[in-house]
């Protein structure tokens, strides 16, 4: 068996939470999401963020707005809509129940 496939799988499992996560503290620039995951040592890759912030926004769970950058082209900055807040509190608990579990299931190993 493979450590490295059971490990990316544990992370896949809880990546659409912790992106929700960083966009629910605030409007938030695509990058600043990779960088907060990396600070967080959940590598992420645009490849793979940006077909998922897709994803999100098409099922009504973000919103972006363009912003003019005095660098280069503009900037979508994502933001969370009711409908995605609804879904983040739905998204925390089950992660805090699924926490605990598995906190008390490992507590004695």
């Amino acid at each position: 068996m493979n450590i490295d496939n059971t490990q990316s799988q544990m992370r896949k499992g809880v990546l659409e939470f912790c992106i929700l996560s960083i966009i629910k503290q605030g409007e938030v620039y695509p990058s600043d999401i990779i960088e907060k995951m990396k600070e967080a040592k959940l590598d992420i890759l645009e490849g793979t963020l940006y077909p998922l912030l897709t994803r999100l926004k098409n099922a009504e769970l973000l919103t972006y707005r363009w912003v003019e950058s005095s660098s280069g082209p503009p900037r979508k900055y994502f933001s969370m809509t009711d409908k995605g807040e609804i879904f983040y509190r739905e998204l925390e608990s089950t992660w805090n129940e699924l926490a605990n579990a598995v906190h008390q299931l490992t507590q004695n190993v």
